[in-house]
């Protein structure tokens, strides 16, 4: 999957010029009745993050914005750099806020806190050299966090030297072990969102492919799946290439029209209070060669190669094995050279459109009933086209399942 690489330029003037009309007029929002995350379902994930900690000798974790701070508290804050804000759960004790005094009645308003359960919890600081990271360093030592202390994955390099310099006792080791242990294995209220943001996808793209024509730009294109997203009630976009450009996994940024016989591929997806699709079709336009039929039927083959192989307890190294041998026995390749599969075979997909764990070579990783992934595999052909067929699925305890129906063949996207 490619994340908006090709969307450099502002689509705003591409969807008055290009707004499509009688394809729309069927579409609705579809998020009037989605059931958030509940306050008893994050609380027992704050519990789950406490047992892991006891488990890898971590007496505390250090968030400071993005997914896994969302996933655990509910609040949406983005880490802009600075330290404004930072929320540490301790393996023991109460959970606490450090805060920006600038920035502390937006925190409370992005919390929905009482005034007095906040400043409970919240410790503010002022401008000052090294201030926040003196006050995190101060709330560690009141909840008696000593030893090794979890630090996030997308916390900035800039909070770790500040903590490490304010508390020079402490072991600052990765929170992997803590918030991938807990975020990568899904609940039934996680897969409900997920399967609902995979379904809009696919009715945006149903919308937008209505609309090719001949001569129209892939920026026209993605201008109409982003306007389909809109008119189903989210936000959300798609790279659109055509063509040779096909062949170029994340995309390409030379300008294309589409012409009789071009492949179209649209990769990308939307996202559901907060949970993302992601979601690639491959058609043609037009009628297919002898070739390119073929090398999409070897496609779809490798993608069900995948999906045949994520079983609980399969490896994730030995699914993107089963589709890497499909289409390397057919000439391709091999390993990741092209022509043939130059990346990964899928990866993880929940709060953020790649997470932890991933389908690629090396990673022993065992699949267990709740984990998401993309199906994936590619076939590149440099000069020629590529083939990209994904849908996203879920392990269940009898194997995996997809979130929707896969492309039947190279002129019918959609199952």
């Amino acid at each position: 999957m490619n994340r908006r690489v090709f969307l450099a330029a502002s689509t705003a003037g591409l969807l008055r010029a290009q707004a499509p009309t009688a394809s729309f007029d069927n579409l609705k929002p579809m998020t009037g009745d989605i059931q958030p995350i509940g306050e008893g379902e994050r609380l027992g994930r704050i519990e789950k993050a406490r047992r892991l900690m006891r488990e890898n000798r971590i007496a505390a974790i250090v968030c400071q914005g993005g997914a896994s701070l969302f996933y655990y508290t509910g609040v949406r804050w983005t880490a802009d750099g600075g330290p404004t804000l930072a929320w540490v759960l301790p393996a023991k004790g109460e959970a606490g806020w450090v805060i920006a005094e600038a920035d502390l009645d937006r925190a409370r308003q992005a919390m929905r806190m009482s005034a007095d359960r906040a400043g409970a919890n919240i410790r503010t600081w002022a401008n000052g050299d090294g201030a926040a990271y003196a006050r995190i360093a101060q709330l560690l030592q009141e909840r008696g966090a000593s030893g090794r202390i979890g630090i996030e994955e997308k916390a900035t390099f800039a909070l770790f030297d500040g903590l490490r310099r304010q508390a020079p006792k402490l072991e600052f080791v990765s929170a992997d072990a803590v918030t991938v242990g807990c975020r990568v294995i899904k609940s039934p209220a996680e897969i409900a969102l997920l399967q609902r943001a995979n379904d809009i996808t696919i009715a945006a793209y149903r919308a937008a492919f209505s609309t090719l024509k001949e001569g129209m730009t892939n920026r026209e294109l993605s201008a109409n799946i982003a306007a389909a997203y809109s008119a189903l009630g989210v936000s959300g976009n798609a790279m659109a290439i055509f063509g040779k450009y096909t062949a170029f996994p994340h995309g390409s940024i030379q300008p294309q029209q589409l012409r009789e016989g071009d492949l179209v591929l649209v990769d990308d997806g939307c996202s559901v209070d907060g949970y993302q699709s992601d979601i690639t079709r491959t058609v043609i336009f037009g009628k297919p060669t002898a070739r390119q039929r073929q090398v999409w039927d070897l496609e779809r083959k490798a993608q069900d190669a995948a999906l045949e192989a994520a079983k609980p307890g399969a490896t994730c190294e030995s699914v993107d094995w089963a589709a890497r041998k499909t289409i390397t026995d057919a000439g391709f390749g091999p390993g990741y050279r092209v022509p043939g599969l130059p990346h990964r075979t899928g990866h993880g997909i929940g709060l953020e459109g790649h997470e932890w764990t991933y389908l690629v070579k090396g990673n022993q990783t065992r699949l267990e009933a709740g984990m998401c992934f993309s199906d994936e595999p590619t076939i590149a052909i440099y000069g020629e086209f590529g083939v990209r067929l994904e849908d996203c699925m879920h392990v269940t305890p009898e194997g995996a399942r997809m979130f929707t129906k896969q492309s039947p063949a190279i002129d019918q996207p959609f199952g």
